[in-house]
């Protein structure tokens, strides 16, 4: 027999599920609407003393103030102040300087350079065929001057600065050898930054040092493995030691030719959504691969020797590694400058995300006391035996 319900009874049981839609609707409509309340409240509050320590420093500071300097440094110490080390905010002259890097070609001299205890600067290394290598300069020389002025008055990090300029530009530097200082004048040249370089171990074993990962570094790196792989070389070492590069955008172009068909990597943004870093095609070398890492092997290096081990079976060699496995990206301001922001968190489809814990290799090598390269021996050591076990001749 069908149970009937009155006409009263139906819309009496729809208003109360109005009513209870309505309330929940309401309950949380109040809850978001206090949590932005609590949020006008809070920026409100720090803008207001952001304003007051304006007001107060503007009315007391003994020295005159330089607007774009303060703005410079409001925005560098707000992003600063979210506490992510990878996070910064670059003026305009920084965020150009960082591109030119990011790009693997600078304009310059050819010099690395470090700051002296002495207070001057030391040329730490001489790139090849620069402006400094046909200019008789060795690595150890210290720059005392640039343009005249003494750089202990100048200070370390604003010599650097004006020792930049546009190509084919000069520029005069005092270099002190012996205590005796000698002035050279030099022309600013486009320089193509190698990250890249290879070489046959034996007749076997292909030894390929990636030092960073910068937008050119696909072409070098490819070049390198090619001219090797037609060297015969049976496997390959990757040696990613002291890499911490951040450009994650190259890596699918190096990885592509070394992995099988599919995603390897993908990043995790903090929506929940995610998005393809890494994915390869069906061509891919079947040899035995290794790749040695350290401390200081981070980012970009990070992924490229989990997905190298994910995908390819190739074994890590070294200590534990950095742990920077997030991403960051660059999003420029009006004012010219830009944020580099950390937005999402780096995983590899198989072992997953190594923020903060970074990679354990799975052949533990600490460098020797007496500077031997302990780590690299391990690695020829254990590709010569895979090349045996997977019988190549």
């Amino acid at each position: 027999m069908n149970k009937k319900i009155s006409l009263g009874l139906a819309i009496a049981l729809m208003a109360i599920s109005a009513a209870i839609t309505f309330i929940l609707t309401s309950f949380f409509s109040l809850q978001s609407y206090n949590r932005k309340v609590m949020d006008v409240n809070e920026k409100a509050r720090k803008y207001s003393s952001l304003e007051l320590l304006d007001s107060y420093v503007r009315e007391n500071y003994y020295g005159k103030i330089d607007e774009n300097k303060l703005s410079d440094g409001i925005l560098k110490g707000y992003v600063s102040g979210i506490g992510d080390k990878y996070s910064r905010f670059l003026t305009e002259d920084e965020y150009i300087t960082e591109q030119n890097n990011n790009s693997g070609n600078v304009v310059g001299l050819g010099f690395t350079l470090s700051e002296d205890e002495s207070g001057y600067i030391c040329i730490s290394e001489i790139l090849p065929e620069s402006p400094a290598t046909e200019s008789g300069i060795v690595e150890g020389d210290m720059i005392t001057f640039v343009e005249g002025v003494d750089v202990k008055e100048l200070g370390f990090i604003e010599s650097v600065e004006a020792m930049r300029g546009t190509e084919g530009s000069p520029i005069t530097l005092t270099i002190r050898r012996g205590g005796v200082d000698k002035e050279y004048t030099f022309i600013r040249q486009s320089i193509e930054v190698v990250t890249v370089t290879g070489e046959m171990l034996s007749s076997r074993i292909g030894y390929i040092k990636i030092s960073g990962f910068k937008q050119n570094t696909p072409e070098q790196f490819i070049d390198v493995l090619e001219r090797l792989s037609s060297n015969g070389a049976q496997g390959f070492i990757f040696d990613l030691r002291g890499n911490s590069s951040e450009l994650v955008s190259v890596l699918e172009q190096c990885l592509d030719p070394l992995l099988p068909e599919g995603v390897i990597a993908t990043a995790e943004y903090t929506d929940g959504s995610s998005e393809t870093v890494i994915y390869s095609d069906e061509s891919a070398i079947s040899l035995p691969m290794s790749v040695i890492v350290n401390e200081n092997t981070a980012g970009a290096a990070e992924l490229f020797a989990a997905a190298l081990r994910d995908f390819g079976g190739a074994s890590v060699i070294g200590t534990q590694t950095a742990g920077k496995g997030t991403m960051q990206t660059a999003n420029e301001l009006i004012s010219g400058g830009a944020v580099i922001l950390t937005v999402a968190e780096l995983r590899t489809e198989i072992s997953g995300s190594f923020n903060t814990v970074g990679i354990t290799p799975d052949v533990p090598a600490e460098l020797a006391d007496d500077g031997t390269d302990t780590q690299f021996n391990a690695a020829v050591e254990l590709m010569t035996a895979d090349i045996l076990t997977a019988g190549i001749q």
